[in-house]
């Protein structure tokens, strides 16, 4: 593999997120790359979930889509994808 064509994870062997559209965020102590993220929140925002079980459950399974999540670290992913849930709606206003 030569390095134009582009950079690969070491864990999963799929493709690094990057671009204008993948928002770094702490999970687990490591920053890692989120695919689309702004639009999923702003998405799942629209459903007006009711609860933060509901928010962690439809966030997952949007990020899912795009970036892979490790079976071992989905809880992690959904408490960090919680927090940025709520950070967004906070600088939106809401709850």
């Amino acid at each position: 593999m030569n390095e134009d064509e582009g950079k690969y994870c070491i864990v999963c062997g799929g493709m690094v997120p990057s671009g204008s559209d993948v928002r770094r965020i702490d999970i687990d102590g490591k920053s890692i790359g989120i695919n689309g993220l702004d639009e999923i929140i702003a998405q799942v925002k629209a459903l007006n979930p009711e609860s933060d079980i509901r928010i962690k459950d439809e966030l997952v399974a949007a990020v899912s889509k795009k970036n892979y999540i490790p079976t071992k670290k989905r809880d992690a992913y959904a408490e960090a994808l919680l927090r940025e849930y709520r950070a967004s709606a906070d600088r939106d206003g809401r709850k």
